[in-house]
């Protein structure tokens, strides 16, 4: 049971992801700390990245220098940028504790498999001890039936005489 409500706790999370990365992108718009340290920055170098490398595929060599985004511009990409951040890091943040609450598990049921592993060395340690006790009755039932067959071959001897065999 706690299977589907994990699953279900996951997409609901990941879906919760979307109107507040809508949020942080306007509110990222609006203010002007997120404006000018948050957004605009990873947007010129984001631009200045793309250029070159489009550069470049093109056979145009390296781009000598790149006109930076307009403000308005920059802002726009960087609060698209800060929205799909903010969604792949939930989504990783999500896919990273799926790991981990699958990886615990596994390991609890390598526990309880060493666990059974160690209980079945142990009954056969039992076993072998008991086979080996075993193994000593046996041996002194046979001492002590060659030494009644010893006792009755005397016996017999001293009551009817030597036998005469083949």
């Amino acid at each position: 049971m706690v299977f589907p409500i994990i699953k279900l706790a996951s997409l609901f999370i990941k879906q919760l992801s979307k109107p507040l990365a809508v949020h942080m992108k306007q509110r990222a718009k609006s203010h002007p700390f997120f404006r000018n340290y948050i957004c605009m920055p990873p947007a010129q170098l984001y631009h200045w990245a793309d250029v070159n490398i489009r550069m470049r595929m093109l056979g145009l060599g390296k781009a000598g220098s790149v006109e930076p985004l307009s403000e308005s511009m920059a802002i726009e990409l960087g609060a698209e940028m800060l929205g799909e951040f903010i969604i792949f890091s939930i989504a990783s943040g999500t896919l990273y504790f799926e790991y981990q609450r699958s990886s615990k598990k596994e390991q609890i049921k390598e526990e309880e498999r060493k666990q059974e592993m160690r209980e079945f060395e142990r009954r056969v340690e039992d076993l072998g001890i008991i086979t080996e006790k075993q193994d000593a009755h046996i041996r002194e039932l046979w001492r002590i039936v060659s030494d009644l067959e010893s006792k009755n071959t005397s016996l017999m001897q001293k009551m009817f005489g030597p036998s005469k065999k083949g």
